[in-house]
C-alpha cells in the first residue's frame, strides 16, 4: 500500500522532504478550496523542487463541475507544472456518462502531453450528500474513459470519515471493482490510523491523508510533521506484515 501525503504549500512540503524515505507520493491540493480543492501552477513547481526526485508529485485539479473542456485545461495545467498524478473530483457529476465525458478529455489532455501520467478519476463516500455521481461507479467510469485510478474521499469536511459513509465491506467492493478493470484503488477520506486494518485487508492500493499527520489530527489548522509520518508508516508497514503472516498461515 502506497502513502500519499497532502501539504498544502511549499512550507508543508519541505517538511515531507524531511519524511521522504517514509512516504510514498506528494499531493499537492489546496484544502480551504475543497476536499480536492485545487492550488496555483506555481505551487505544484514549487513542491515539485522541493521534494526529492523519486518521489512522484500529486496534483488535485479540483472539486470540478461537469464542464469537460474547462477540466481538461485544468488538468493539463497540473501536468504541465510538474505533477505525475493528476486527480479529478467529480463534484458536478451527477451520471455516469457526465463523469466519462469529464474524464475522457482529462485523459487526453493529460496523455497528449506527458503518456506516463496516471489520471485518477475521483468521487465521494459521501455523494449522497452532494448529489454526485454514485461511488461504486467510479471504477467503471475510470476504465470507461482510460484513467488509471479510481479513488474516493469525502466531499464534506464535517469530522465523518470514509467509512462513516461506506463501511469497509463497501470500500472492499469498490476496490473489487476498481481491480477487476485493471485500475489501481485509492482511498482517502479523514483517515486514521485505526482504519489501516481494514484498508490493508480490503486490498487498497494507495491511502492517502493530511489530517493524520498534522498536529492535533486538524487538516486546517495543524501542520504536516515529519514525526507523525512516520508513525503513521510505522503503522501501515506493521499491518502489512501482519496480514501477510496471516495469508500465509490460511494458504
Amino acid at each position: 500500500m502506497l502513502l500519499l501525503i497532502s501539504p498544502d504549500g511549499v512550507q508543508e512540503a519541505l517538511e515531507c522532504a524531511k519524511a521522504a524515505e517514509h512516504l510514498d507520493i506528494v499531493d499537492v491540493k489546496k484544502p480551504d478550496e475543497g476536499s480536492l480543492g485545487a492550488n496555483f501552477p506555481w505551487v505544484i513547481r514549487d513542491i515539485r523542487d522541493a521534494v526529492p526526485a523519486d518521489k512522484p508529485v500529486s496534483a488535485t485539479v479540483g472539486d470540478v463541475p461537469y464542464k469537460p473542456g474547462t477540466v481538461a485545461q485544468a488538468a493539463l495545467g497540473a501536468v504541465v507544472s510538474g505533477a505525475t498524478y493528476i486527480k479529478v473530483g467529480l463534484y458536478g457529476c451527477t451520471t455516469p456518462g457526465q463523469g466519462i465525458e469529464v474524464m475522457r478529455a482529462v485523459v487526453r489532455a493529460v496523455k497528449d502531453h506527458r503518456p506516463d501520467a496516471l489520471v485518477v478519476a475521483s468521487g465521494y463516500a459521501d455523494a449522497h450528500r452532494i448529489g454526485c455521481v454514485n461511488p461504486l461507479s467510479l471504477p467503471d467510469i475510470a476504465a470507461r474513459s482510460g484513467a488509471d485510478a479510481a479513488m474516493l474521499d469525502t466531499a464534506i469536511k464535517d469530522g465523518t470519515r470514509l467509512f462513516d459513509h461506506m463501511p469497509p465491506d463497501a470500500c472492499a467492493e469498490f476496490v473489487r471493482l476498481a481491480h477487476a478493470a485493471g485500475l489501481l484503488a485509492a482511498l482517502a477520506g479523514s483517515v486514521q490510523r485505526t482504519d489501516l486494518a481494514s484498508l490493508t485487508r480490503i486490498g487498497t492500493d494507495i491511502v492517502g491523508v493530511r489530517g493524520a499527520v498534522c498536529e492535533g489530527g486538524d487538516r486546517n489548522a495543524g501542520r504536516i510533521r515529519p514525526h507523525l509520518v512516520a508513525a503513521f508508516r510505522a503503522e501501515m508497514d506493521q499491518h502489512a506484515r501482519e496480514h501477510a503472516a496471516d495469508t500465509t498461515a490460511v494458504g
